[in-house]
């Protein structure tokens, strides 16, 4: 695989950086899996990029994914990703690829994506979390490679996540972003059940493709992590459900404890982002371990 494209990787960080800082000035999420999250416990969330900076660039561009994120999209590229392979390496050197995505203009840190995800796995890690919680958020955003695979820009790569296939919550953000949307008239994909049917369980519905929804597939079938870290991983950016409580009608009684597990997970994710860089040589050995217990040597992308 060759990434090329630098600028463009440093706007798809840029963006999904803000989305981040939204998402953190919104408020916390209650903790109800295992033990709170004791490494942010002193931590003040309101000091982080203010919501006002980020608010155009984030509207811009939830607008653009609010408009193309259609049933016809999520379908053509579910199929897509079934039948193409992209790169083969391992868990990795995909980290390091990932790398690559470092935004210098973002005035709140100069860390790279290799940093994020490790300072995620290591205030898991700090909080004596099991060793496969350690591993799904050091693999939560990989699947951001997808930016390089084909993608049709920031929009189905980055960004909260939402069901499509009913009608568009108003707990998403910027709910009147949907208007351009031609689902948002259909006359079954506007209605409250859409194609699905009720408690029919987030297993059954359609997810906004985009980061999270890739690399749930890519663990899924090529991990042997156990599903809570699954669920971690496929709605770490599903706000509208586990921060908002959208969706109810949709549930069933096996996602509460994806919700439990999300929950959990959630905290690590967004605040565990400073500007003290881990040493990467130094924790390198430990999590290639960790890779090795639950990874095959080659993945498949």
């Amino acid at each position: 695989m060759h990434l090329e494209n630098v600028n463009d990787g440093r706007a798809l960080d840029q963006v999904s950086d803000a989305v981040d800082e939204v998402n953190k000035l919104k408020g916390q999420v209650a903790q109800t899996w295992t033990e709170a999250s004791k490494f942010d416990s002193e931590k003040d969330k309101n000091q982080f990029r203010k919501y006002e900076e980020a608010c155009d660039r984030v509207k811009n561009f939830y607008r653009e994914q609010h408009e193309k994120q259609t049933v016809a999209f999520n379908v053509r590229v579910r199929a897509e990703f079934k039948r193409t392979v992209h790169a083969r390496m391992g868990i990795w050197e995909a980290i390091e690829k990932l790398n690559t995505l470092v935004d210098d203009s973002d005035p709140d840190t100069s860390l790279s994506q290799i940093e994020h995800l490790l300072q995620t796995a290591e205030a898991i890690r700090k909080d004596g979390k099991p060793e496969w919680m350690q591993v799904a958020g050091l693999v939560h955003d990989l699947g951001k490679l997808l930016y390089f695979f084909g993608s049709e820009g920031q929009w189905d790569v980055v960004g909260d996540t939402f069901v499509v296939g009913c009608k568009f919550s108003e707990k998403i953000i910027y709910p009147d972003t949907f208007t351009n949307n031609p689902d948002s008239q259909d006359p079954v994909y506007s209605t409250e059940f859409g194609v699905y049917s009720p408690h029919c369980g987030l297993e059954n519905v359609m997810l906004s493709w985009g980061h999270d929804e890739y690399m749930y597939h890519i663990l899924k079938k090529q991990s042997s992590l156990p599903v809570d870290a699954l669920y971690m991983v496929r709605y770490h950016s599903f706000y509208p459900w586990h921060r908002e409580g959208a969706y109810a009608h949709l549930t069933n009684a096996e996602d509460q404890r994806a919700l439990e597990a999300v929950r959990a997970f959630n905290p690590y994710d967004l605040y565990s982002k400073s500007d003290e860089p881990v040493n990467v040589e130094k924790v390198k050995p430990y999590y290639q371990g960790l890779i090795a217990k639950y990874f095959p040597d080659v993945i498949e992308w």
